[in-house]
């Protein structure tokens, strides 16, 4: 069942390990067929180098296991409030990586101070608000992507793939697995490059005329970056 994205799932969860976004266990990839209503994502608590295709976890998407013998993610709430908010999306990635975390846990967004950001995110990557000690003590892991949805009102979630919950760790998604862990790496360099910038000037930015100029150059119907065929 769904091979082909269980396939696409474990290299997008092997990605993250490879480019250091993941620490042991502490991360995750999904991805979704929005044909089918179903998820695959990455088992709880597996260490990466012993994954293979038949262990992701198949889900719909109220959580119910369809496919697999491994218990799915512990995030797996939040990965499926996303894809039913987010109806574009087609792969979500979580990491602890360490610059993206950091931001996380000071509850501060991250600004767009250049092309490099502005290549990927179009505006500052959002912070979420911090959950109330109900929230936590409830059910925790599902409103965690309330939070993240709620704070997304009124910002398109592909023109911003990524989100910081504060106090907590980045969520990235993109069209599909391969992009959702590319954005989440982006994400990262991201995250390191604004906390030595802000260390350095911490009133500098980008301009709304250069963030258009870059993040559309590479996005929407006029884009003009890469190739119209792969060589």
């Amino acid at each position: 069942m769904l091979e082909s994205l269980k396939e696409a799932t474990l290299e997008a969860n092997l990605e993250i390990v490879r480019r250091g976004l993941v620490l042991y266990t502490f991360g995750n990839a999904s991805g979704i067929s929005r044909d089918e209503g179903l998820v695959v994502i990455k088992p709880s608590g597996v260490d990466y180098d012993r994954l293979k295709p038949e262990h992701m976890v198949v889900t719909d998407l109220e959580g119910a296991i369809v496919e697999g013998e491994l218990r799915p993610s512990s995030d797996l709430k939040t990965h499926l409030a996303l894809y039913k908010a987010f109806e574009e999306i087609g792969a979500v990635v979580h990491t602890h990586s360490e610059n993206a975390t950091a931001w996380a846990q000071a509850g501060r967004e991250i600004p767009a101070l250049g092309t490099t950001h502005a290549d990927y995110f179009h505006g500052p990557v959002p912070c979420t608000r911090e959950l109330t000690d109900d929230e936590i003590e409830g059910d925790y892991v599902l409103n965690t992507g309330t939070a993240i949805i709620d704070r997304f009102a009124g910002i398109d979630p592909l023109a911003v793939p990524a989100v910081l919950v504060a106090g907590h760790a980045p969520f990235a998604w993109g069209r599909d697995p391969h992009e959702a862990s590319h954005n989440a790496v982006v994400l990262e360099a991201v995250a390191k490059m604004a906390f030595m910038t802000v260390m350095l000037n911490a009133q500098c930015g980008v301009s709304k005329t250069l963030l258009d100029r870059h993040y559309f150059r590479k996005h929407g119907a006029r884009a003009t970056y890469g190739q119209e065929k792969l060589i």
